[in-house]
């Protein structure tokens, strides 16, 4: 039976250490070597796995904004849709009303000629008054002639036919500039009937009947380009509304993805676990026993404050966070933060020097609230400088994402988790944690976390 084991260990070892060049390695011949060298692959497994989630995450992440993209360009299209739909209307109300006013001049054309045909009526009577006034004139004339033929007898007479004489001469006067005036008036109406005339077409048709024409030709272009601009927004909306939903289906295939990614993220995690606490030390086991340190000297000091009244209980626990005006990433301020930007450095920065392997050592709340950072990371924010706030200000905020909340609230012994760390400007860097709870007075207050690289 030993053999039996002995020679499938060696089978492992060879599957876990495949040769590259030079001779095969002699099997390891103790179970410590194969659970170091078994923790080793399962590290990379780990590693590899945190990289697909947190590139699935980012996939889910630019699918969510081309979605909300398509979303809003959809929305803008109905509104061109509908600007599109009131320019059909506004056109058809326009050439209706070109009718109507062609209607309505044409009735008026007709009114000008029923005017015209009177002053026509009226010229000639006028003519004939002035033809009238001509023989009465004459007449006058004779009578006058005769009168004083007559003499001494004739003399009434001739004052008669003087002033018949002279009332024609005014007469006729009048009579001819009511014929000029009529021919003025004439010319003028004719020049305007002509104007609003509707027969024919071209030079024969009235110039405001041609502008009405130009107007129902704009009109109708106007029409027709609204109505194959219509047609093209309808296809794109349609084409956009197909993208949509094979975005949607692509985002339920991510988050099937994720779920599977995060299955083998913690299969992988606990592996890790179970080989880090079987007894045999692994490249993790000095990171386990930093964090199990360094949580119970931030839980012994959190204990003597309490006792020594430099904060209360309720204080300490307290989760109702004050968010800091105009901070990006938002920071956030607690009861307790001016305690534990007194007392945390010192056990952080210790840690932190301790290995160059180390990125990092934080003590959080249950919720991943950090109080207070490492201090390289514990820059003032940069107004409008997101990116850089990210990466450089990660003091006073809240990291409740998944890694963050698992080793906040973790209240086993130790918890070791792989994961990318957002540096901000889409910058990741990928990482080891392990962090052990943080106990003060028998409750969980929350955790230590060791960031280390690979």
């Amino acid at each position: 039976m030993w053999k039996l084991l002995h020679g499938r260990r060696a089978d492992a070892d060879k599957a876990l250490n495949p040769a590259s060049d030079g001779p095969a390695m002699p099997p390891v011949s103790s179970e410590k070597g194969v659970v170091q060298r078994i923790a080793a692959q399962v590290s990379n497994i780990g590693r590899d796995a945190a990289e697909t989630r947190g590139v699935i995450e980012d996939a889910k992440r630019d699918a969510a904004t081309h979605l909300a993209s398509l979303q809003q360009l959809e929305q803008w299209l109905r509104e061109v849709e509908q600007s599109q739909r009131a320019i059909g209307e506004a056109s058809g109300a326009t050439r209706d009303a070109v009718v109507r006013a062609r209607t309505e001049v044409e009735q008026v054309a007709g009114e000008v000629s029923s005017i015209v045909e009177v002053l026509r009526q009226v010229a000639s009577a006028a003519s004939d008054i002035g033809q009238i006034a001509l023989q009465t004139r004459l007449v006058a004339f004779n009578a006058s002639v005769e009168a004083k033929r007559a003499g001494e007898a004739g003399r009434g007479f001739g004052v008669v036919a003087d002033a018949v004489k002279d009332l024609a001469g005014r007469v006729e006067t009048s009579s001819r500039t009511i014929m000029s005036t009529l021919t003025d008036l004439d010319q003028r109406i004719e020049s305007f009937s002509r104007e609003i005339r509707s027969g024919g077409e071209g030079a024969a048709q009235g110039a405001i009947h041609r502008a009405f024409a130009e107007v129902e030709v704009s009109v109708g272009r106007i029409d027709e380009t609204a109505g194959r601009s219509a047609t093209t927004v309808q296809q794109v909306c349609e084409r956009s509304q197909q993208l949509s939903s094979g975005i949607s289906h692509a985002f339920d295939g991510l988050d099937v993805a994720l779920d599977c990614s995060d299955r083998f993220l913690s299969v992988s995690e606990t592996l890790i676990d179970e080989l880090a606490g079987c007894g045999v030390e692994t490249t993790d086991t000095p990171m386990i026993a930093q964090a199990q340190r360094a949580a119970a000297d931030i839980s012994r000091l959190l204990e003597q404050a309490v006792q020594q009244g430099h904060i209360s209980a309720q204080a300490l626990f307290d989760v109702r966070y004050q968010p800091l005006q105009g901070t990006q990433p938002e920071q956030f301020l607690a009861a307790f933060s001016p305690l534990a930007e007194k007392l945390f450095p010192a056990i952080q920065e210790k840690v932190l020097g301790s290995s160059d392997k180390i990125a990092f050592c934080i003590a959080v709340d249950r919720n991943g609230y950090v109080p207070v950072h490492n201090t390289i990371y514990c820059q003032p924010q940069r107004p409008g400088d997101v990116a850089w706030n990210t990466a450089n200000s990660r003091y006073r905020r809240i990291f409740n994402d998944r890694t963050g909340l698992a080793s906040a609230r973790n209240e086993r012994p130790f918890l070791v988790q792989t994961y990318r760390r957002d540096m901000g400007g889409g910058k990741h860097v990928m990482l080891k944690e392990a962090s052990a709870p943080i106990i003060v007075q028998g409750r969980h207050w929350g955790g230590l976390r060791i960031g280390y690289r690979f």
